[in-house]
């Protein structure tokens, strides 16, 4: 099967970097991208018309461009190609019905790093990479994006969009926001700025996320943000209100045993 990609940043970047044994058609409008991506590919070109020769096409453009590329393919692929996003939610890409198969997909990978400079073939490995199938799409379908998603040596999860969208405004969405406001509050003392060692590195990490996708995930994601805000703010109160040390321990215990050495989640 040949595969298309449609955007060469972090995702796209490291998808087409990972996937070994199949041609592989790229599509990207960054100059300096078209000329360092030519080794990792059979073509790479701006004219997303040549995508037509794919059987599946993974879109991997920014969210609030998502929707504006899904459509353009309309009049490009034909009904039998799959074609799958990687936005971070999924209930907005699945409101409309598509003429060719789509799949909604998420993979669970990143950093705070943005561009295809940044990409690399080991992102995946380890990761969860989510799939939202919308209804009609066959087993057979799922079944090809499943051997792709194993193929770069992450783990495929299927839930439903509106279950997926509310679970990483708690894990991903809310962590970015919390870190960004982190280094609001604290860059009003001066002395704490320049007191900060790894703890606070650590915790503001996030920060330093990509701008554009910080702001997407906040616009496209608010009202599970604003709920996953309410519940940290009710389990802040209940660390406070009860046996503090052993809330802890058992937190401690439970932060241990969910990731590997290399920092993957186990669960």
């Amino acid at each position: 099967m040949k595969i298309g990609i449609y955007g060469l940043g972090l995702i796209g970047g490291s998808l087409l970097k990972a996937l070994h044994g199949y041609e592989k058609i790229a599509v990207t409008g960054n100059e300096n991208t078209l000329e360092a991506a030519k080794p990792y590919a059979s073509e790479v070109t701006k004219d997303a018309e040549r995508l037509k020769e794919c059987g599946l096409v993974f879109v991997c453009v920014p969210m609030n461009k998502t929707l504006e590329i899904l459509d353009k393919l309309e009049n490009i692929v034909p009904p039998e190609t799959i074609v799958a996003d990687v936005a971070s939610l999924k209930s907005f890409v699945l409101e409309k019905k598509r003429p060719y198969k789509f799949i909604g997909t998420h993979p669970m990978a990143g950093t705070e790093n943005s561009g295809f400079e940044h990409s690399f073939k080991e992102l995946f490995e380890g990761a969860k990479w989510v799939i939202t199938p919308p209804e009609g799409i066959s087993s057979d379908d799922i079944n090809k994006i499943e051997t792709i998603i194993k193929s770069v040596w992450a783990h495929p999860v299927l839930i439903d969009a509106k279950t997926h969208d509310r679970a990483v405004a708690m894990i991903s969405h809310m962590p970015m926001l919390i870190s960004q406001a982190l280094m609001l509050a604290a860059g009003e003392n001066d002395l704490a700025m320049k007191l900060a060692a790894s703890g606070f590195r650590d915790m503001t990490r996030l920060a330093m996320s990509n701008t554009e996708m910080a702001a997407d995930m906040v616009n496209f994601n608010r009202e599970n943000i604003d709920e996953s805000l309410g519940i940290l703010s009710a389990s802040i109160v209940r660390l406070l209100s009860g046996d503090y040390k052993a809330q802890i321990d058992e937190i401690s215990k439970s932060r241990r045993s969910m990731y590997d050495s290399a920092g993957k989640n186990i669960l």
